[in-house]
């Protein structure tokens, strides 16, 4: 390529020799650039290189990004939680167009989902009955239990005793609803009998409730078919299935465990003290 003529240069000094004029209309890295190349074109304006060296707007722009962009990484540095700068498992979250598994919104999404449930296994141990009124049981009879579900499930003492072994186990609920279906079957009162029956029902029936009771979908349909007009024994295939339930699941855990060995120890000791 030919140099550029004497008179070509005069002109192109004398137009580069103006930067103020084009600095003013500049952001301020970019006009440091500016200056950067007129200046390094008229130090070579004898090279056949000198008018190669002033750079387009746009590449002065990407360069400019460049070297604030790792800056810019350097101070605030990876957030808690990231797996790299091209994880797509990264802290984005909720400004990212693909949320995946490890982002830190969906792990706050199920803390949030799992209050409820805590809220409702609270309000399920605060909203439970007192236990039954009985005298505290014989050393005979604790041993009787040993015996049968049938003679745990027939004082209220035994009740009582196996009700806070279900606690432990979280499933009281199903005493709870087995002795409501037994005050139930005592009603003659049609108004009563709807009433308790629709308590029982949001209690320990409804899938809404904390309550809930383990029943498969026979026993529910059949209930639900029968709450337009509920009968004292509505709900006795119900009971049956939490009665077996409770006797084939839990009374044998009952057996084993240290509350009732506890008992039946105080009792004998008592009994040789005597």
């Amino acid at each position: 390529m030919p140099s550029p003529s004497q008179d070509n240069q005069q002109c192109l000094q004398k137009h580069f020799s103006r930067p103020s004029m084009w600095k003013q209309f500049l952001p301020l890295p970019r006009a440091e650039g500016y200056n950067a190349n007129i200046h390094q074109t008229m130090e070579n304006e004898g090279s056949p290189e000198a008018v190669r060296d002033v750079k387009p707007v746009g590449s002065e722009r990407t360069e400019v990004r460049k070297r604030q962009m790792p800056a810019a990484q350097e101070t605030t540095g990876p957030a808690p939680g990231q797996h790299g700068a091209g994880s797509r498992g990264s802290n984005a979250c909720c400004f990212c167009w693909c949320c995946c598994c490890s982002c830190s919104c969906l792990t706050v999404r199920n803390q949030e989902e799992q209050r409820p449930r805590r809220a409702s296994h609270e309000l399920r141990r605060e909203d439970l009955p007192t236990c039954e009124e009985s005298p505290s049981p014989t050393l005979e009879e604790v041993s009787a239990w040993a015996q049968s579900f049938d003679k745990v499930m027939l004082t209220p003492a035994g009740r009582n005793a196996f009700r806070e072994f279900l606690r432990t186990e979280f499933s009281e609920e199903n005493m709870l609803f087995w002795m409501a279906c037994e005050e139930l079957k005592k009603e003659a009162n049609k108004t009563v009998i709807e009433e308790k029956a629709r308590t029982i029902y949001e209690d320990y029936i409804s899938i809404l409730s904390p309550k809930e009771v383990s029943l498969d979908s026979r026993v529910r349909e059949v209930i639900n078919r029968n709450m337009g007009e509920p009968s004292q024994h509505i709900f006795d295939d119900a009971q049956l299935q939490i009665y077996t339930l409770m006797h084939r699941d839990s009374y044998p855990r009952f057996m084993n465990s240290a509350l009732y060995k506890d008992l039946l120890q105080s009792l004998s000791e008592k009994s040789v003290e005597a």
